[in-house]
């Protein structure tokens, strides 16, 4: 007796998550209605090829290389490097896209600032995605930049959400102190929060100062922006969350171009360039010792090395015993790092 393909129970397992949401994207697109988890990964792809096309018309010769990448269990990402360009020594803008399983010890340790999280079973489907940009100048006078936005998300086995959240920020690190690009880029970070939350800003920047701080140095990566982590349903509604860090990214390029654009053509010294390096140095330090993103990446099965590095410059220096000068533009910057400034 000949058994049909249909009816026997060992031809085909069940698509998982990934699979399925594969095939919703192809036969539906993306709508308001679509699952969080889409409508964040579509957000972000538009953000990433406007972010690059505006950065890219800054430079006379180099381009962006852009990799498209995948993983094993499902999801991928979109890895545009720009290297060795006029404006930018290095500049990166990366899409990631997870599909995994939590065990339960990480489940355990998520259950501290997620409630919603089961606490009876012993693994979860997860997904998480996010934009992340790192931008490194070739001129001292004008300041690296950073972002990350991000959601997370854990999903029973039909790929239902059980638990959200999202978390992001933005900071600008200079090697030279102009105080008006600072004033700018603070102000129109809060601008965009003050759309959602006047007590964003307040508290995000703390946050951010706080994070962004390099122990064992005593100082400060850079002059701040905002950070947050873990803002889920008892902050506010997906919706409103979802809203407000769509207005954070939006605010980016208003945020910077500005500053890079009054500053790439500035004049500079050996000695300036120099001193950009050293505190490239303290960039890369914050980033491998105490960055969480950088940690969890790493960490993370499958993980894509050269997208996780990318935040890292083309070039830094580490000069022993190295001091300002007393006066001088660069003991005036260490000063500020060394005790936050409240820029507007």
């Amino acid at each position: 007796m000949e058994v049909s393909q249909f009816t026997s129970p060992l031809q085909l397992e069940s698509p998982s998550i990934a699979e399925r949401d594969d095939l919703t994207k192809r036969e539906s697109g993306i709508t308001a209605s679509s699952p969080m988890r889409l409508r964040m990964e579509d957000f972000i792809k538009t953000k990433q090829k406007e972010i690059v096309a505006q950065l890219e018309a800054l430079e006379p010769n180099a381009r962006f290389r852009a990799d498209t990448w995948s993983r094993p269990n499902g999801g991928g990402g979109i890895s545009c490097v720009l290297q060795d360009g006029e404006v930018f020594e290095k500049a990166g803008v990366n899409i990631s896209v997870v599909y995994g399983t939590l065990p339960r010890p990480a489940i355990e340790k998520m259950r501290v600032n997620h409630k919603a999280l089961d606490p009876d079973v012993e693994t979860l489907e997860f997904f998480a995605s996010g934009l992340s940009c790192v931008l490194h100048p070739t001129n001292p006078n004008a300041p690296t930049v950073h972002f990350n936005y991000r959601y997370f998300e854990t999903m029973d086995a039909q790929g239902n959400c059980n638990a959200w959240w999202f978390g992001g920020g933005t900071d600008l690190t200079p090697s030279y102190l102009f105080d008006e690009d600072v004033i700018h880029f603070h102000r129109t970070i809060k601008d965009a929060c003050d759309k959602h939350d006047r007590g964003y800003y307040p508290r995000f920047k703390q946050w951010c100062d706080k994070y962004f701080f390099i122990p064992h140095r005593g100082e400060s990566r850079g002059v701040g922006g905002i950070f947050f982590d873990d803002l889920d349903e008892e902050e506010k509604d997906q919706e409103q969350l979802y809203s407000f860090i769509q207005d954070c990214l939006n605010a980016f390029l208003p945020s910077y171009l500005p500053l890079i654009t009054k500053r790439k053509d500035m004049p500079f010294t050996s000695q300036e360039k120099e001193w950009q390096q050293l505190r490239r140095g303290r960039y890369v330090e914050f980033n491998l010792v105490h960055d969480r993103g950088t940690a969890f990446g790493l960490n993370t099965p499958s993980a894509r090395v050269e997208s996780i590095l990318m935040s890292l410059p083309l070039t830094a220096r580490w000069m022993y015993m190295h001091d300002a000068q007393k006066g001088s533009r660069e003991e005036r910057l260490l000063k500020v790092l060394r005790e936050p400034t409240e820029w507007v």
